[in-house]
């Protein structure tokens, strides 16, 4: 149906817009209607030269979610959801500042309450996280 050249053209415009991880990349090959073995050998290829990199996109997009607010286990969440290998997911979420410091600036932020501490477990954060910036900040109680 599709030539692997074109498949790759389709990938590289895919990547264009945005770096993908090797799954996200897969889906949208896949919804053109690229055959599998078409897709795999654009991959591949993608890969051997360096256009699809799952660490980048990994570091990249775990980056972009921690800037948001995000905790440990929503960016996780989301790496896992892209396809993301944990042992790579794992490399990048040790090169953001540590879920403490960002749950600390939103803190900072919002303040110490009762909201804070929802809006942060619904972030990812974790209740560890939580229960000790609430301790921190004064040794108020959030329910």
């Amino acid at each position: 149906m599709t030539s692997p050249r074109s498949a790759v053209d389709l990938a590289l415009d895919a990547l264009g817009r945005r770096d993908l991880s090797e799954h996200e990349l897969e889906q949208k090959l896949a919804a053109r209607g690229v055959p599998e073995d078409e897709r795999a050998e654009a991959v591949e290829t993608l890969r051997r030269t360096g256009l699809l990199d799952e660490l980048r996109f990994a570091r990249g997009r775990a980056a972009v979610l921690a800037a948001r607010g995000a905790g440990d286990a929503l960016v996780r969440d989301a790496l896992r959801r892209a396809g993301v290998s944990s042992e790579i997911a794992d490399a990048a979420l040790e090169e953001l500042d540590s879920e403490a410091e960002r749950a600390h600036t939103v803190v900072a932020r919002r303040g110490v309450s009762a909201r804070t501490a929802r809006y942060l477990a619904g972030k990812g954060f974790s209740p560890e996280v939580v229960a000790g910036l609430v301790a921190g900040d004064g040794g108020e109680a959030l329910g």
